[in-house]
């Protein structure tokens, strides 16, 4: 079965030079940007509501990404799943129905849940579980369980999360060139 298929009658978008190893997995409303990458086992469920991958942003091994539908116990409209541009998501994240903004990292591991914000340059630590309805800072640094703002990141730390999507975009084309694309 292809990694990248339709759900009822949304088919996923998809910019260009992206990336979706033939190991993850993609349907329904999803977007993703030029240059965006999905790294093995990562699956990408936007079948009750839309995923928006931003530009040159990086969903590693195995993480989730999922959205709530519009119903009775949830707000109206649900929740969909929407991340910046140059983010990077690590290993084995859930992200579910959420909002990350640009030049985010969001560590291995971590859970990001419904109604919860990740602000540009905000870090979750690896582990970390944001609860719904909070908001990580510009620059922040959030880690435990329920996560909390621990301190604010140093400029070097700002530099770093900058490097990492440039660096998965990097890797991104180096595999897309192996594949004759």
């Amino acid at each position: 079965m292809t990694p990248v298929r339709p759900f009822l009658h949304a088919t996923p978008a998809l910019g260009a030079r992206v990336y979706v190893d033939p190991a993850a997995t993609v349907i329904g409303q999803v977007t993703l940007d030029d240059d965006a990458s999905i790294w093995p086992g990562a699956v990408l469920r936007g079948d009750v509501n839309f995923i928006r991958i931003g530009a040159r942003t990086s969903i590693q091994d195995g993480s989730i990404v999922h959205v709530s539908h519009d119903g009775p116990y949830t707000r109206p409209g649900g929740f969909p799943t929407v991340i910046g541009p140059d983010t990077t998501v690590g290993h084995g994240v859930i992200l579910h129905g959420c909002s990350i903004g640009s030049f985010c990292l969001i560590g291995m591991r971590a859970t990001v849940l419904d109604g919860a914000t990740v602000e540009d340059y905000g870090f979750v630590g690896a582990g970390a579980l944001v609860p719904s309805g909070k908001t990580v800072g510009s620059g922040e640094l959030w880690l435990g369980n329920p996560a909390r703002c621990v301190r604010r990141l140093s400029e070097r730390e700002l530099e770093s999360l900058r490097y990492s999507a440039a660096h998965y975009v990097r890797l991104k084309d180096t595999y897309l060139a192996m594949a004759g694309g």
